[in-house]
């Protein structure tokens, strides 16, 4: 089925702020295609509203949905790789890079690197990677949470025990990786898996991007992921997403890079 036929099901993202579903907005904006924007708001718990849970058991976000004219109720979609993959697949294919070169379909280990790494990354974002943003962010709320003075100094030396055993030697491992990888991007290009963009640079956004708030990486520390984001982040794509969603929430859209903690 054509992209065109597949315009017919209409989407709907359900977006909360400052959350994953941001790039999820950006992919729609780069695919060119129709949607419904529904709007959250994390609350003074800075949870996510009870409200998400009506459109999914588990209540996060993002979450997609799709209503084609043949189904009673539209097909929900969770978790930002599987949505990725999902749109891609009907209405982004140039996203998605070639698994095999030509006369080698099917053969195992025939793989194009550029293939290789696409599904490597779309893993990786929200696995190995994400694991130890979050595992920050968790030290980061220990360090300034609101105890007893007398309780603060135990609470930053738990943050820093942490950070310095397993976040910052972690987090320095896996950005000296991602900026080999930049630096050995198949044919020279400016992407991630090679000289167009793919899903996986949709879905390594939101790390990276918390990984400048966090500061170890800038121009200076690492200058080819510094430079990767500030260009995703110049992209028109992922400037209508900003506006569209600061237009949808009433609030003005901040990239997480520019959040200070």
């Amino acid at each position: 089925m054509s992209v065109e036929a597949n315009q017919s099901a209409k989407i709907t993202l359900y977006w909360l702020d400052k959350s994953r579903s941001q790039r999820i907005l950006w992919l729609l904006e780069e695919l060119k295609v129709d949607y419904d924007l529904n709007i959250f708001k994390r609350g003074k718990d800075l949870f996510a509203p009870p409200e998400l849970k009506d459109v999914h058991p588990l209540g996060k976000s993002p979450l997609i949905g799709i209503q084609t004219a043949d189904a009673a109720k539209p097909m929900i979609i969770a978790e930002s790789g599987l949505i990725v993959e999902y749109l891609t697949e009907y209405f982004g294919k140039w996203m998605i890079p070639k698994r095999y070169p030509d006369g080698k379909e099917g053969q195992i280990g025939a793989e194009t690197e550029q293939w290789l790494r696409y599904r490597f990354l779309m893993h990786y974002a929200e696995g190995s990677f994400m694991t130890i943003m979050l595992v920050g962010l968790m030290t980061h709320n220990i360090r300034n949470a609101p105890v007893p003075f007398f309780i603060k100094p135990i609470t930053k030396g738990v943050a820093a025990k942490i950070e310095g055993s397993f976040v910052s030697p972690n987090l320095k491992t896996h950005l000296d990786f991602l900026e080999d990888q930049l630096a050995t991007t198949p044919g020279g290009g400016e992407f991630f898996c090679g000289k167009e963009l793919t899903g996986a640079d949709i879905m390594m956004i939101f790390p990276l991007e918390a990984a400048v708030q966090k500061a170890p990486m800038n121009e200076t520390t690492y200058p080819k992921l510094y430079a990767w984001v500030r260009r995703m982040q110049a992209r028109a794509a992922y400037k209508l997403a900003g506006e569209k969603a600061s237009e949808a929430s009433g609030e003005r859209y901040v990239p997480i890079s520019e959040i200070k903690m």
